[in-house]
């Protein structure tokens, strides 16, 4: 797999049977090989921005590219070969065991109605290995506990070969267990990486640089030591935040309050 870079100029979506606009003119860029955090509260547009990135959705406006080539001039075998993603909503499995749901994501590379051999086979083995998961390549989707079938998704996704990959809320509804195997994953994978995320402090630890939304409005872009103030964390989610440095390792975390203002709150 090789990374590549991802630019958004001026994205925005809006449903055609309503005038109001979910997300708002949206622009960044992320280096090959990087990832970004969206951050922001319930509501602020980061499912609809990751709907226009893995091409779900068109854009009302602004583009989106990888590597320079518009994702809506290229086929969508072809994106689906540039960019995977992996969703909150898990589908029922069917009865399919874990390799052959990771064998999904060969999808795009086959031709007509042909099946998963060969080179693609290998892929699929590799992949399988590379997030642990051969002991469990026999074992029907449905009787995994949450960590592991979000493994196994990460896993299909990775299958069809990606140079950019798109998480949802990757962490959502896992034990603490669960969570730190899946922020270790995303650490190590060799591909551009957007994740939305609630939780600012693993935006902090495992993001190169966090995208903050706000009612679908663009309120800050760069490296989260930057870009995460105590204030600007305040203001987006409506809470007293302050970031507290941790000696002596260097790192910080955010700790939260409701304001006292009661007008604050509301």
């Amino acid at each position: 797999m090789t990374a590549a870079a991802l630019s958004v100029q001026g994205a925005s979506w809006a449903a055609k049977t309503s005038e109001d606009v979910i997300l708002h003119p949206t622009s960044f860029q992320v280096e090959a090989g990087h990832v970004l955090g969206v951050v922001g509260p319930n509501g602020a547009g980061k499912s609809t921005l990751l709907r226009l990135l893995y091409r779900f959705q068109k854009p009302t406006s602004g583009s989106i590219r990888v590597d320079g080539v518009d994702i809506w001039d290229m086929p969508a075998r072809a994106v689906a070969c540039q960019i995977a993603a992996v969703l909150q909503e898990q589908a029922s499995a069917f009865g399919l065991s874990v390799r052959e749901i990771v064998r999904l994501g060969r999808t795009p590379y086959r031709a007509g109605l042909g099946n998963t051999r060969g080179a693609g086979q290998g892929i699929v083995d590799d992949v399988l290995r590379k997030l642990d998961l051969q002991d469990l390549a026999a074992r029907d989707f449905a009787t995994l506990s949450g960590g592991e079938k979000q493994r196994v998704m990460i896993a299909r996704a990775l299958a069809q070969e990606p140079k950019i990959l798109v998480l949802d809320e990757p962490t959502n509804h896992l034990d603490v267990r669960h969570q730190l195997e899946v922020i270790s994953l995303i650490r190590d994978l060799d591909v551009t990486i957007v994740v939305s995320l609630h939780d600012l402090n693993v935006a902090s630890g495992i993001c190169d640089d966090v995208l903050v939304l706000d009612g679908g409005h663009p309120q800050g872009f760069g490296p989260p030591h930057t870009v995460l103030t105590d204030a600007l964390v305040s203001k987006t989610f409506r809470v007293d935040a302050q970031r507290e440095h941790l000696a002596p390792s260097g790192t910080s975390h955010f700790s939260f309050n409701l304001p006292t203002d009661r007008d604050q709150r509301l």
